[in-house]
């Protein structure tokens, strides 16, 4: 049973993509600053644009899989928003960087709040209510899965 994806899974997927979008930019930015010749004592620029691309492909991948509907994008887009926090807090008292810590805390605290509003856990609600009866009617025997 396909339940079309409220405004606030569609908002969230939106903020969540762009996430996922900026790490990958990071990545590339490292591999280029690395390729470049750039110097920085125990800075390993492609160690770190791996992170990156990883942590950035998967987050893209969760707002992916928000906007079309899939509800397992969002497990990692609660965690990556959870992670999101302290970076925040880190820019702001440990960087100085409050403008930047505070656009991050904010996008992630809105995405949160989007993630756990009452049409997106109704909306899961109904796909879960649709995955158990679609389960049911194809076996009657216990799940062997």
């Amino acid at each position: 049973m396909t339940v079309p994806s409220p405004s606030t899974v569609r908002l969230a997927a939106l903020l969540v993509g762009l996430e996922g979008v900026s790490g990958l930019v990071a990545a590339v930015a490292y591999v280029v600053s690395g390729l470049s010749g750039n110097d920085q004592p125990g800075m390993n620029f492609f160690g770190t644009a791996a992170w990156f691309a990883i942590i950035g492909g998967g987050v893209a991948a969760a707002g992916w899989a928000l906007w079309s509907g899939r509800r397992w994008g969002r497990g990692i887009a609660v965690f990556a928003q959870l992670l999101l926090l302290p970076v925040a807090w880190y820019m702001g008292v440990g960087s100085h960087q409050w403008v930047y810590g505070g656009i991050v805390a904010v996008v992630a605290l809105a995405t949160l709040g989007l993630l756990f509003s009452p049409s997106t856990l109704q909306w899961l609600a109904v796909q879960d209510a649709g995955q158990s009866s679609a389960a049911k009617a194809d076996n009657s025997g216990p799940d062997t899965r």
